[in-house]
């Protein structure tokens, strides 16, 4: 819900040197190398995109795959702290509990 593969764009993420030098040493977009590198961490991607190129992009991540010296690189960007809120915020937890608890499908 409050989490995307791209970070939205925020901190310049698609112009982030590290990840420029990745995919231009795999001949590859910013968006790929990071597609690609959460793929082989075992997290589970669902990029959303209206553009048919993009969404043609975002499935052309199988065909290679990272280096560990890449994967550990893109690892040091991880900054701890999220770009959309603050999860010690307790007002934003009690809503996220309460959006959980009503939104859930009872069936």
């Amino acid at each position: 819900m409050f989490w995307g593969p791209f970070a939205e764009g925020r901190n310049n993420f698609f112009h982030n040197e590290t990840l420029l030098k990745i995919a231009s040493k795999y001949k590859r977009t910013v968006a790929q190398v990071a597609l690609r590198f959460l793929t082989q961490e075992g997290v589970i991607v669902i990029p959303k995109s209206v553009n048919k190129e993009r969404m043609i992009e975002n499935f052309d991540i199988f065909d290679f795959k990272l280096a560990d010296e890449d994967l550990k690189k893109i690892r040091t960007l991880d900054t701890k702290s999220s770009l959309f809120f603050s999860h010690y915020d307790p007002d934003l937890v009690q809503m996220l509990i309460n959006y959980a608890k009503y939104s859930v499908c009872k069936w």
